[in-house]
C-alpha cells in the first residue's frame, strides 16, 4: 500500500506558505521550550533566544495574512521580551 492513500490530500493542498511559516517558528519556539526543559540550554543561552526569536517572527509573519488579534498579540509581547533578555544578556557580560 501506498501512503499517500492515507494521506487527505484536499486538506493538505489548502496549506498556504504563511501556514508552513507558521508551523516553522512554532517548531523553533517548541525546541527552545524542550531544550531548556531537558536542560540543553539556560534561558540566558544565546541559542534558547535566537530560537525564541525566530520562531515569534516566523509567527508573527505567519499571523499578518491569517489574523488572529490574541496570537499576534502574544508574539510581538514574545520578541519584545525576548530582544529585552538579548540586549540584558549582553550588557551583562
Amino acid at each position: 500500500m501506498d501512503i499517500f492513500n492515507y494521506i487527505n490530500l484536499s486538506k493538505i493542498s489548502n496549506i498556504d506558505i504563511f501556514q508552513l511559516i507558521g508551523f516553522a517558528g512554532m517548531l523553533c519556539i517548541v525546541y527552545a521550550y524542550f531544550l531548556h526543559q531537558i536542560k540543553g540550554v539556560g534561558h540566558n543561552s544565546l541559542r534558547y533566544q535566537l530560537l525564541n526569536l525566530i520562531g515569534a517572527i516566523l509567527l508573527t509573519i505567519s499571523l499578518l495574512v491569517h489574523f488572529n488579534l490574541g496570537s499576534f498579540l502574544i508574539e510581538i509581547f514574545w520578541i519584545v521580551i525576548t530582544l529585552y533578555g538579548m540586549i540584558k544578556n549582553k550588557r551583562g557580560k
